[in-house]
Parts: structure tokens; sequence; C-alpha cells
């Protein structure tokens, strides 16, 4: 054998003695950090993808008064929430079956939240992760009759939780108005779209 030979298998052994040992952890690290960035662009190609139509609409109803009032007009954000999270005091379009115009309400509580009925003088106030829940005029929610019924049914059949892609809204009515004191916790996918005033 020539000498050029020697070399190349000598350089091959070396490189099979470092795969075998230290080789295949760095080889291992190279790949992780690899599928990381790939991981990370994929994420970041999604949120890029993410459309958000935005659209002026005029209120009607005065469920929000006088946070939001009637014949306002207000920028409504279609896609908002494929890109975002929803967080409490979010002001939200919610598609409500039992309207022909979606609702148009305020996030009081969101998935993971606790949340309860306490008794009070003349109703059950609204208690979310320990506080009662208040409108934008700092008065708390005070409901009775069905508005009970309704809010404790979910109460009880969750365990003073709410439930993963649920969420409490409440217009500013402190009695309730057509909102979950209505129709009860909404899934996300009913919520259409964040509110800007």
């Amino acid at each position: 054998m020539n000498k050029g030979l020697y070399i190349i298998l000598a350089v091959l052994i070396v490189v099979l003695i470092f795969l075998n040992s230290e080789g295949l952890s760095f080889l291992n690290k190279i790949s992780q950090i690899f599928s990381q960035n790939q991981s990370n662009s994929i994420k970041n190609l999604e949120i890029q993808d993410c459309s958000i139509k935005t659209e002026e609409m005029i209120v009607r109803g005065n469920s929000l008064d006088p946070l939001i009032k009637s014949d306002q007009t207000i920028k409504a954000l279609f896609g908002y929430y494929d890109c975002n999270k929803i967080k409490i005091g979010d002001i939200v379009l919610f598609d409500y079956a039992g309207n022909k115009n979606s609702v148009i309400k305020i996030v009081k509580g969101i998935s993971g939240d606790k949340f309860e009925l306490r008794q009070s003088n003349s109703g059950y106030n609204i208690i979310v992760n320990g506080q009662i829940v208040k409108n934008s005029e700092n008065e708390p929610y005070l409901v009775s009759g069905n508005a009970y019924k309704m809010l404790s049914l979910y109460e009880k059949d969750y365990k003073g939780v709410i439930p993963e892609d649920a969420y409490l809204l409440l217009g500013n009515r402190i009695s309730g108005s057509v909102d979950s004191t209505t129709f009860g916790l909404v899934d996300k996918s009913g919520i259409i779209a964040k509110v800007e005033i």
C-alpha cells in the first residue's frame, strides 16, 4: 500500500473512534439544536401567516353602557385570537346563536380560573380567583333567578374551575344581560374578534 492510502485509513480510524465516543454526543447536540431551530422557524412562520382583518362596526345595544354606548363605532379585529391569547379585560365579539348579530362583551374569567358564586344580601356575587367580579363602574355583579341557575350549573359541573378553552363573558349590567348569565361559559371558537374602542 502506498503512503496516501495509509493516511486515509488513519484518518478514517480516528473519525470512527471519535464518532464512537464523544463524537456521537456532539452529533446528537448538533441535531437537537437544528431541530429546535427548525421548530422555532415553523412557529414564527405560523405567527407571520396569521392575518388580522380590521373592520369598523356600529354597536347596537347598551349592555356595555357607559363603557361603550349604542351607536358608537368600534374596531373589530377578526383573526386576532388566532395569534394571541384571550385575556381578562379584553372586549370581544361573541357569535351567539340566539342573536342574528354577534354580541359585544368583556372577558371576566379565562381557562383555569377558580370560579364560584357567593351569596350576598340580595343575590349572588360572581367570584373569580377569590375576587368579586365588578363592571367598568366598579360595581359588583349581583345575579339571581335564571342567571344564578345558569352559572351555578357550570360551577357545579366543573368543580369551580373554568375548563380549558372556556371563558366567562359579561356585559356591564350588574344583574346580567345577554352574556354568560344567559348562555353560560363560552367556547373559544365562538369568540370571533377583539374589540378596540
